[in-house]
């Protein structure tokens, strides 16, 4: 079962004064959002609105929505990348290391890894990447390096 999202006060609130004043995509999907959709229902609705892939993670950081009923068992929790927003500086400093990492451990046998990185466009994306890039390094090279690189990506995202 899937998570149930619905608008907080806040953001019944930006859909009456549009305060936020919130790029169209994110406006419509919170529009969406009406407390009985499942959060599978909300990302296929946002795809078709050319929302960002995290749109509802974007909407849960402002606290416009919120998670109502649906799996208790794993809390939505917010992607350590969100702290970088939209700085295309950072953004493009995570993607080089994770592309960099590919070419350097994993040649030819990363070039679909590859592709999959030059795809995301937001570092909630490249985020998303990771356990599959880890497991992959972890592969070729070995668990511990894979998880040496996974800390040390970690930490070029909170530097």
């Amino acid at each position: 079962m899937a998570f149930i999202y619905a608008k907080t006060a806040a953001g019944r609130r930006e859909i009456e004064d549009r305060g936020l004043k919130l790029v169209p995509a994110l406006r419509s999907v919170l529009l969406l959002v009406d407390g009985q959709r499942e959060e599978r229902e909300l990302q296929q609705m946002a795809q078709g609105l050319r929302a960002p892939e995290d749109v509802l993670l974007q909407l849960a950081s402002l606290q416009l929505i919120e998670a109502v009923g649906g799996s208790a068992d794993k809390a939505p929790v917010l992607p350590m990348t969100m702290q970088l927003g939209d700085d295309p500086l950072r953004y493009q400093q995570l993607r080089d290391w994770m592309a960099e990492s590919v070419r350097k451990h994993l040649g030819m046998k990363g070039y679909l890894m590859q592709l999959k990185i030059e795809r995301s466009k937001t570092a909630v994306g490249l985020e998303q990447l990771w356990p599959e890039l880890a497991s992959a390094l972890g592969k070729a090279k070995s668990p511990a390096f894979a998880n040496r690189w996974l800390e040390e990506t970690r930490a070029l995202v909170l530097a």
